[in-house]
């Protein structure tokens, strides 16, 4: 069964359900973060921390400034991916299970890879 939620969308399915709905700002969120995260160069092995061999904290980054935006940015694409999947044009006709279904699994994969992505490197030279 299909729900409309106004008048006009019972047109808008003459157009093929695309298969990404849904995970657009997953897919792009990740290729622009990995992009960014490769531009950085951060330190990836405890070797390579400008404090190896002696104590105190250091950053990851070249900037320190990066210890507060790199989480903000992670923050943030897990905040387009919630509401993304709070769209009802990216729910597209799909039956409430299926909604339901994609709507965590991309939250859960962007929630993963940030707390993975982001705990390495903010905890590795601490």
């Amino acid at each position: 069964m299909t729900i409309f939620f106004f008048e006009g969308e019972r047109a808008g399915l003459a157009k093929p359900r695309a298969p990404l709905a849904g995970f657009r700002a997953l897919l792009v969120g990740a290729v622009l973060l990995t992009v960014l995260t490769v531009a950085l160069r951060p330190a990836t092995d405890v070797r390579d921390c400008p404090n190896y061999g002696g104590n105190g904290n250091a950053s990851a980054f070249p900037d320190e400034s990066w210890d507060l935006f790199y989480p903000l940015l992670l923050l943030a694409w897990l905040l387009t991916v919630v509401v993304e999947q709070l769209l009802p044009v990216t729910w597209n006709g799909r039956g409430a299970g299926l909604i339901v279904a994609r709507g965590l699994l991309a939250v859960t994969v962007a929630l993963t890879a940030s707390c993975c992505a982001g705990l390495k490197l903010l905890l590795l030279c601490h």
